[in-house]
């Protein structure tokens, strides 16, 4: 009993936490971010298809690798397979340094350097539902 009580505390924590985080992002500027730097690869919004990148509607708190649609490197398909999910944390670390956190990944873009950048692209992307 006692377990299942820490479960759903720990559980309520990082809910929490996930939804802390992106609600101090400006969704705007990160629409702005996202535009300049990520939609020459990645679609969002309604009618969004894969292209160069992988379609990023509901992307935050999904599996890596798994979208239907999108040839992904064997990299990414393991991160996923291994239990790699777009928190907002992970989603930061990604956006910040793509290789370093799934090398062999596809994606070639350097990252995104800026931390308020990152959040915000978060932010944006929390609200990107297709």
């Amino acid at each position: 009993m006692i377990s299942l009580v820490k479960a759903a505390v720990l559980g309520a924590a990082l809910v929490w936490s996930a939804s802390a985080y992106a609600q101090e992002g400006n969704v705007e500027h990160g629409k702005e971010v996202f535009q300049h730097n990520c939609k020459v690869c990645h679609a969002v919004g309604p009618g969004a298809k894969a292209g160069v990148g992988p379609e990023q509607n509901n992307l935050v708190g999904s599996k890596a690798g798994a979208r239907a649609g999108y040839n992904y490197s064997t990299a990414m398909k393991e991160a996923g397979e291994k239990g790699l999910v777009w928190t907002p944390e992970n989603l930061n670390k990604f956006l910040e340094n793509p290789k370093a956190v799934v090398p062999g990944t596809k994606m070639v873009f350097p990252g995104l350097k800026n931390a308020k950048d990152r959040e915000d692209v978060i932010a944006y992307l929390e609200t990107q539902k297709g």
